[in-house]
């Protein structure tokens, strides 16, 4: 995010009063807006249509309806909407289908108020929020399950290019777009157009789709470097 753009406005979705208050109170002293506050899925699916924040910072585990569900929900509603998750250890399954649907990473709500700030301007530029090494053990710990029970997100892969297959295997391996880019000659630009395509031609939200998709496709394999 550039330096003049605006911060993203937020909507904390979270049963525990303390943790909506202490993330409140960070997030606004480091000059983002707090939209609103919800204590359940429910409450943050008609806040999202309320409010129409930029992110919502969705504890997985809550009352009336849960994270996931109301994620689903709010993306198939508010597509714009990014939406990062709130848990409280990293190898989490539900965090792993909450990728699938679309959220654009995850926090472990022990997480520093320096990064928490960083998160929310991170995937309010439309990025995805990935730890390498987290996210790369919860796929592989998830992805072979999701396929057996029929939860994998679908993928034809016939539609990419050999080129974009590359940029996918990458992509899944970890890689950053400057990462991307040094690894196969090419110019970032060029690294972001092959992205752009192989979400289109995919139907992908983010990064953090994409990782998963390459994993649920075998592009990349459990250990791989």
């Amino acid at each position: 995010m550039t330096p003049d753009a605006p911060a993203p406005r937020v909507l904390i979705a979270d049963d525990q009063t303390l943790i909506r208050t202490g993330f409140r109170l960070i997030l606004t002293a480091r000059g983002i807006e707090v939209a609103g506050e919800a204590a359940d899925g429910a409450q943050a699916v008609a806040a999202v249509r309320e409010l129409r924040p930029d992110v919502v910072l969705m504890d997985i585990r809550m009352p009336v309806m849960d994270g996931l569900e109301a994620t689903r929900r709010i993306l198939a509603e508010a597509p714009g909407c990014r939406v990062l998750m709130l848990t409280t250890f990293d190898l989490d399954r539900y965090v792993y289908t909450a990728l699938s649907l679309g959220a654009a990473g995850f926090l472990l709500k022990d997480v520093t108020p320096e990064h928490l700030a960083a998160a929310v301007r991170l995937v309010g530029t439309g990025d995805a929020l990935l730890a390498p090494q987290i996210t790369r053990r919860l796929v592989e710990r998830y992805a072979a399950e999701a396929d057996r029970t029929g939860t994998a997100l679908p993928a034809d892969l016939a539609a990419l290019t050999p080129r974009e297959r590359e940029v996918l295997t990458l992509m899944g391996r970890g890689l950053s777009n400057t990462e991307l880019a040094a690894e196969l000659t090419l110019s970032e630009a060029t690294v972001k157009s092959h992205v752009a395509r192989i979400f289109a031609k995919l139907g992908l939200r983010d990064r953090a789709q994409a990782v998963v998709i390459a994993y649920e496709t075998g592009l990349v394999r459990p250990g791989a470097r």
